[in-house]
């Protein structure tokens, strides 16, 4: 037994089986790549799931990091510390909203933002019970209040009972959401992007409509950007090409580049709703993680990454049109920039798999749709790369 078949091995004997894990140990990375404990080399269009934006052995957000070590980790919300401080002028300035609050995660992000809505119509009407309209086929989280707006019954059953769950409309259907607004309903919430529901952009009309549907009833829009967001789509937060601001605005994944850090914004509208004693986290905002975020802003804007996904973009674009044109089993390609998608006629389960032996790591959407969705700073040779091997897999499999 070799020495990674052994970690493997205690993995599955004292990790809760949450997860059908790939049978690989990675250890390091460096810029797009992945190593496993046997030295074998990955090219990485995952980045760990729409998060390791800078891609691995960064030494300027590693240095960051240190130095933040160095000088303190933790304080709690009980006092001010500058790193959090600066992270939060920063999303402010960037995004034109008001006010963050810093979570530990994408889900601690949506359950935030989830109890402003809810306190910004119980200020107005305390009288009622109020629920949520989301959207089908949506992900926002995995916690109680984060599933109860995850249009999925397959995330749901046996966590959520029925009488909790939010009013769920159809994604791009705007007179379906507009069908199922009542008294009660306290916001609306979708994703710019469906992202585990399969890569699917949000019309312009649809978040327009959404918009004035919220401003109509005086309720508060939720954007859930936690993979979308952070420039992934080609600008740094992917409302911002559809001209429409949220109510409130949830970050996660590449806003900390690895280290655990998500975020909900208000506007101003809704930045009163909580006020002290109605929210809080020990973890959130602390010195390490705020420095992360700083970190991040930062090359975003030294590098001009926005720039640079727009540009790598189009062209894993153009790739992704020629593949789904070879391949009879591809029905359709879509996506925005480095967050696209392949819809297959059959699971591709056995795509990603053969995919991960000869050296290139990528993940699916649901059951039939491959995600790509890699480090920020990849390049065309990345793109060429990646395209040899999935080809190979292709033809095998055809």
């Amino acid at each position: 037994m070799t020495k990674m078949q052994e970690y493997m091995q205690r993995g599955e004997e004292n990790i809760l089986k949450t997860y059908n894990r790939f049978p690989t140990v990675l250890e390091r990375g460096d810029g797009v790549y992945l190593f496993d404990m046997d030295d074998k080399k990955y090219l990485d269009f995952a980045a760990g799931i729409a998060v390791f934006a800078l891609g691995y052995n960064n030494k300027e957000y590693n240095d960051a990091l240190k130095a933040q070590i160095d000088k303190l980790i933790h304080t709690s919300n009980l006092y001010y510390n500058a790193p959090a401080i600066d992270a939060a002028a920063k999303i402010v300035e960037t995004t034109g909203l008001s006010k963050v609050f810093f979570t530990n995660s994408g889900t601690e992000a949506i359950e935030g933002a989830l109890k402003v809505a809810r306190k910004y119509a119980y200020l107005k009407d305390p009288s009622k019970d109020y629920e949520f309209i989301a959207m089908n086929h949506s992900f926002h989280g995995r916690s109680q209040g984060a599933l109860s707006v995850t249009g999925n019954a397959h995330y749901q059953d046996g966590f959520v009972p029925v009488p909790m769950r939010a009013v769920f409309a159809d994604f791009n259907d705007l007179e379906d959401v507009r069908s199922k607004i009542n008294d009660k309903t306290c916001g609306i919430i979708c994703e710019v992007v469906q992202g585990e529901g399969g890569i699917y952009p949000a019309e312009k009309s649809f978040l327009e409509g959404l918009r004035a549907l919220c401003d109509e009833h005086d309720i508060l829009l939720i954007f859930d950007e936690i993979q979308c967001g952070m420039g992934r789509c080609g600008s740094l937060y992917a409302y911002e090409d559809y001209g429409v601001k949220p109510d409130v605005l949830t970050l996660a994944k590449a806003l900390g580049c690895g280290v655990p850090v998500g975020a909900f914004v208000t506007a101003e509208k809704a930045s009163h709703a909580l006020v002290p004693g109605d929210h809080g986290t020990t973890y959130g905002g602390n010195p390490f993680a705020a420095a992360a975020v700083n970190e991040v802003y930062r090359q975003f804007e030294s590098r001009d990454l926005v720039g640079h996904v727009k540009e790598v973009g189009q062209y894993l674009s153009e790739k992704l049109d020629e593949l789904a044109e070879k391949y009879e089993m591809i029905r359709d390609h879509r996506g925005f920039a480095l967050m696209q998608g392949l819809e297959f006629d059959r699971p591709v389960g056995p795509i990603v798999t053969a995919a991960l032996e000869k050296g290139l790591i990528i993940i699916s959407a649901g059951t039939n749709v491959l995600r790509f969705v890699p480090p920020l700073v990849i390049e065309k040779e990345h793109v060429d790369e990646m395209m040899n091997i999935l080809t190979d897999v292709l033809d095998h499999l055809a």
